[in-house]
Formats: C-alpha cells, structure tokens, sequence
C-alpha cells in the first residue's frame, strides 16, 4: 500500500493525464513508478555490464 498527500493542482493533472489513458489516478501513478524503476534499473545494469567490459562513455 502506498499513500500519497498530494496538492490540488497537482491532482488535477494527474487526473488529466491518466483520463487521456483511459486510466485511474491510482494506475496511472503506479504505471509512473513502475516504469520510472525500470528506467533505475536499465541504467544501473548498464552501468554494471560497462565496468565489468571496461567500457567508458563518451557523452
């Protein structure tokens, strides 16, 4: 469970955006931190397979 305190304005957006989904607020936010945790997750194996390969970035 997972229990947020959020203000109007921002209730009010968020409830545009999961509306345009066909999404409820509470499926559209947990979509977010499900994705946004992959992305951590992604970026992290990334990073760990580069060091162990030797890899450096050039950005």
């Amino acid at each position: 469970m997972l229990s947020l305190r959020i203000d109007g304005e921002l209730l009010d957006r968020l409830r545009e955006r999961a509306a345009r989904r066909g999404m409820s607020v509470q499926d559209y936010v947990a979509g977010t931190l499900v994705r946004d945790d992959f992305d951590e997750r992604f970026r992290a194996a990334v990073d760990e397979t580069e060091k162990f390969y030797g890899v450096t970035r050039r950005d």
